[in-house]
């Protein structure tokens, strides 16, 4: 007599959201490694205007591509409210995730206390100013309960529905998503790294894109307007 099967627990699927503009250069990498990655029930990448092949890449590469109006914030929000994974993890355009990213999701998830979080973080290219980006996640997360955007944000796709989605906000998104979902639960790292790109500190100068990035912390934490402080985070 055949003994009898049992069905093997279903594993929780995840959407990846990638906001995007004129990114032709870095997403191909990324959305590969982010592809690879068992649990990824879907990539959605909500492209803002781009003039490169961005989209036409995304499409290629199988990706859900979504159009809206430049504003971080708000391509994240759209592109979530369109998300079928239960866990939407929300990923910039030149961030590669490591092959173990799916299952350090659902592991920090097991905690019914935590709602979300975000992982461990590297740059590619080495620079004696960037050193200690792993120390700076965690005292971030310690000491003010924020994850950067640039960290892979994650969160069950429940929760964040009920606290009414992604702020549309053209900055500091990530800092009132973790605002918001403190308030719910935990927010933790996961057992795993993100690498990503230092593009656009070169780009603005290092010392000086550290100095404005505080600045702008600063001002967000007064309560000034999202729209002021973005012109001053773009400020020549």
């Amino acid at each position: 007599m055949p003994l009898p099967t049992s069905t093997p627990p279903r594993v929780p699927t995840l959407s990846i959201v990638i906001p995007a503009r004129n990114e032709a250069v870095e997403l191909p990498e990324t959305l590969r490694r982010a592809r690879s990655i068992p649990e990824v029930l879907e990539i959605i990448v909500v492209d803002s205007g781009s003039t490169d092949a961005t989209c036409d890449l995304a499409r290629d590469a199988g990706c859900i591509v979504l159009n809206s109006e430049p504003s971080r914030g708000g391509q994240l929000r759209k592109g979530c409210q369109h998300a079928r994974g239960e866990v939407v993890l929300l990923l910039h355009a030149d961030t590669w995730l490591p092959p173990d990213a799916g299952c350090a999701v659902l592991d920090a998830l097991r905690d019914p206390g935590v709602v979300g979080g975000g992982f461990w973080k590297s740059f590619r290219e080495k620079h004696p100013l960037m050193v200690g980006s792993r120390l700076r996640c965690a005292l971030r997360l310690r000491l003010f309960g924020r994850i950067l955007g640039d960290q892979a944000m994650f969160t069950r796709r429940s929760v964040l529905e009920e606290i009414g989605g992604v702020p549309d906000m053209p900055l500091m998104e990530e800092f009132e998503l973790c605002r918001l979902l403190r308030q719910r639960g935990t927010l933790v790292l996961a057992d795993a790294t993100v690498v990503t790109s230092i593009r656009r500190f070169i780009e603005r100068g290092i010392l000086r894109t550290y100095l404005r990035m505080g600045w702008v912390g600063f001002l967000y934490s007064l309560g000034v307007s999202p729209e002021r402080l973005r012109k001053t985070y773009e400020r020549k």
